[in-house]
């Protein structure tokens, strides 16, 4: 099994900027691609990035392009998104979530248990 715990999450003004963290524990020998995804109030779940086994490919939800990072430093098991210029519209419960080796890619079998981004005017 794999363990993920998100943080970094709270609340900032637009403009601002914040630092996601997920550490992943357990079985991390079958984490493959990872990826962050959000959920905002009444919106059903997205994809905000994603980050492949070496880290050499990412790839971004079309909004967040050129403001969010994600990266992943697999001797510490993490993996960040770096979230500048934060709008209103970020706000949501943001969610790390870990492909596992052998699966069907983006299907992520591992969820963490969310942590919350709130943005205000």
């Amino acid at each position: 099994q794999v363990q993920l715990v998100e943080s970094g999450g709270g609340l900032v003004q637009a403009g601002g900027s914040l630092r996601l963290s997920c550490a992943a524990s357990g079985s991390i020998f079958s984490i493959n691609a990872l990826a962050w995804h959000r959920q905002a109030p009444g919106k059903q779940r997205e994809l905000v990035a994603t980050i492949t086994t070496g880290g050499t490919i990412t790839n971004y939800k079309d909004s967040v392009k050129g403001r969010f990072t994600i990266s992943r430093d697999n001797a510490k098991n993490t993996v960040y998104l770096q979230m500048n210029s934060l709008k209103p519209e970020d706000t949501a419960v943001y969610y790390c979530a870990a492909d596992r080796k052998g699966g069907v890619p983006k299907t992520y079998a591992y969820w963490g248990q969310g942590t919350q981004v709130t943005v205000s005017l």
